[in-house]
């Protein structure tokens, strides 16, 4: 980044696409607030980050942890990429309980942070980053209320900007919807579901999904979002590259 900012917060951190995040920030000089469950996952990226990251094992849809975390470190980036892997089957085949799953966590959690920031508020000139998904543009039959959920998302987003500007806060909001991808574990849980559907094996499945998304990419496209106060404030991101919505 080319005005490194002192502090980031990045949800779902320890592995995936929240694992390249905090890499890319850290390698640019911001100091990275890891958050996640696992505890070991986050250690894992401390030691391979360093002192440049600081792991926060807990639940990120606490609205006390969002509001702890803004009020004693003062992030000018949020990344809010924390997620449950969604419950693969048809509709008829679903709970309420695993249809609702992602309801519960990935837009809860970008619920939590938005407020937050919101109320806090964050500094002018702070950006929050929310990673969505393409399943919203495409539909996503296996994953229960996956789409639905990311959907939200998209409308907090929309919602969040227009009280920033409303209010003069100065804070960008920017929502990320990535391609399908093998290269993290949640995706792969989807390539298996829809490759079994179609009755082939995960590759012969990823091979449609070329060129791979991968995490490294969705870093850069984090990083470089946050350094452009032009940017517009939706975009698909695939293999090829960023496209902004709208």
């Amino acid at each position: 980044m080319s005005d490194p900012r002192q502090t980031a917060v990045v949800t779902g951190a320890g592995r995936g696409f929240g694992r390249a995040i905090s890499a890319a920030l850290v390698a640019a000089g911001t100091h990275v607030i890891g958050i996640a469950r696992t505890e070991r996952d986050l250690l894992a990226v401390r030691d391979e980050l360093g002192e440049g990251f600081t792991p926060l094992t807990a639940d990120a849809t606490d609205e006390t942890v969002a509001e702890q975390t803004i009020r004693e470190h003062g992030p000018r980036l949020l990344v809010l990429n924390a997620g449950a892997a969604p419950h693969m089957a048809p509709v008829h085949e679903q709970t309420w309980e695993t249809f609702s799953r992602n309801w519960h966590t990935d837009t809860r959690h970008v619920f939590a942070w938005t407020r937050a920031a919101l109320l806090a508020p964050l500094a002018p000139g702070s950006v929050v980053v929310s990673i969505s998904s393409g399943a919203v543009l495409v539909g996503s039959p296996l994953s229960g209320g996956y789409a639905s959920a990311k959907a939200a998302i998209q409308y907090l987003r929309g919602y969040a900007a227009e009280e920033s500007r409303r209010a003069e806060l100065d804070i960008r909001f920017i929502t990320l919807l990535p391609q399908l991808t093998p290269a993290t574990a949640l995706g792969s849980v989807g390539v298996a579901g829809y490759a079994a559907q179609q009755g082939v094996d995960p590759d012969t499945f990823a091979a449609g999904l070329q060129p791979i998304l991968t995490p490294e990419q969705v870093a850069k496209a984090v990083t470089d979002l946050a350094d452009d106060p032009g940017s517009v404030p939706e975009y698909r991101i695939g293999g090829d590259g960023l496209r902004p919505l709208g």
